[in-house]
């Protein structure tokens, strides 16, 4: 059975299980958040061993063949593009379309986790380098300290080559690991999907948030099946584009209902090799790059999100030079969320917000109910991010292995 039919099919037994059990209690809601939680973490368990040999033996790989800095730059570009493009569809849609006003609250200032950037760069580099490989959130001290060990490795090849190839075997054997978690997980879609579908009916209930979620789908529908497969077709002149989007079926579905970009690492990596034949050597350097900055998706939602609240609050037009600075500082945000793999867009949401002041500083608690809904659409969005500029990069640096779509997993 594919892959994305297992969780096709936990997604669907989840929202069974949520419109027939008894949720309503105070009780039944802890015991699956409970269960989601551990999930989550289960989930989560392999991505940092895998991300660091990984990356460790491709650094290793693209240092000693040249083509590192080629590899560097297609990733970076794309990265860049993405994050714009997604950006301006935001942007064009949220202008074009003049969304309801969202009743404004009087709900109190609560705590909100803020981008500090000294802490930020202090936990890239700790007191041992060896912390970098236990925090599993922020992922770019552990990619970090893989490009070192692995490029290091590279100056003395017949010194370091043991410790190549005990690295070369420690990233088959947590591929291997990774491999077995991705198809358990699809178990485990169950209970994220219940959870997921009870904060959905919550959302929706009154109708408040219904017109801001048909456009973010809309914004997705338009971007998956238009946009990204037009950008492949002529910068890759690739004639079945679509075929990207069907192996990323399974990491879309993980990333839209759990919200989390490091929870879908293990699954983007694994689909990059066995159904679009992406080698080692790119995918050890390209997916961790995506899931830590190509946070699109985020500058997406804030966009949309910010000028909804902005409208909420006035009845003006909005200032052209306003618009450019709305646009300009999400951009910015969404390659500051690295430390952030659920829930990042909300948190940059509350930032801009912030840094707007003129009575806007406490405007994202209008939209802190569907935060965890917006936040959905956001990692949906970096994940095709995630699969169609690997797929780029990919095929940019000629490291790719083209398979027929039936043997997609």
């Amino acid at each position: 059975m594919k892959l994305w039919l297992k969780y096709l099919i936990g997604a669907v037994l989840g929202v069974a299980f949520a419109l027939i059990l008894p949720l309503n209690s105070a009780g039944a809601s802890a015991a699956v958040s409970f269960i989601t939680d551990i999930v989550v973490r289960f989930g989560r368990y392999i991505v940092v061993p895998l991300l660091f040999f990984t990356a460790m033996t491709a650094i290793n790989k693209l240092r000693d063949t040249h083509m590192i800095l080629k590899t560097g730059m297609w990733t970076l570009i794309v990265i860049a593009a993405s994050a714009l493009i997604l950006t301006l569809v935001g942007l064009f849609s949220i202008l074009i379309i003049r969304l309801p006003r969202i009743p404004i609250t009087v709900d109190k200032t609560t705590d909100t986790a803020v981008l500090n950037l000294a802490d930020m760069v202090r936990a890239l580099f700790p007191s041992s380098a060896f912390e970098t490989l236990s925090n599993g959130s922020l992922l770019l001290a552990s990619f970090l300290f893989a490009c070192f060990a692995g490029g290091a490795c590279t100056g003395d090849q017949i010194t370091f080559k043991p410790i190549i190839t005990l690295a070369d075997a420690l990233s088959k054997l947590c591929y291997n690991i990774a491999t077995l978690f991705t198809e358990i997980l699809s178990i485990g879609m169950i209970a994220i999907m219940c959870s997921w579908t009870i904060q959905f009916r919550s959302v929706i209930t009154g109708g408040t948030f219904l017109p801001l979620i048909l456009m973010l789908s809309c914004d997705f529908i338009i971007t998956a099946f238009g946009i990204y497969p037009a950008i492949l077709h002529y910068v890759c002149h690739d004639p079945h584009p679509f075929r990207v989007l069907y192996a990323g079926t399974c990491s879309i579905i993980v990333s839209f209902f759990s919200g989390d970009s490091n929870l879908t690492l293990p699954i983007n990596i694994r689909t990059g090799k066995e159904s679009l034949g992406i080698r080692r050597r790119i995918n050890g350097v390209t997916y961790p790059l995506f899931s830590i900055f190509a946070r699109g998706g985020a500058a997406l939602v804030t966009t949309v999100s910010f000028i909804v609240i902005w409208r909420s609050y006035a009845n003006l037009s909005i200032p052209f030079n306003d618009i450019l600075w709305i646009m300009f500082m999400s951009f910015i945000l969404s390659f500051l969320l690295g430390g952030f793999p659920a829930g990042g867009p909300f948190i940059a949401l509350s930032v801009l917000c912030t840094m707007y002041g003129r009575g806007f500083e406490t405007g994202y608690l209008l939209l802190k109910p569907a935060a965890p809904i917006i936040c959905s659409f956001a990692a949906a969005f970096d994940v095709l991010t995630a699969m169609f500029g690997s797929y780029i990069v990919g095929v940019k640096t000629q490291m790719i292995e083209h398979h027929s779509i039936q043997h997609f997993i």
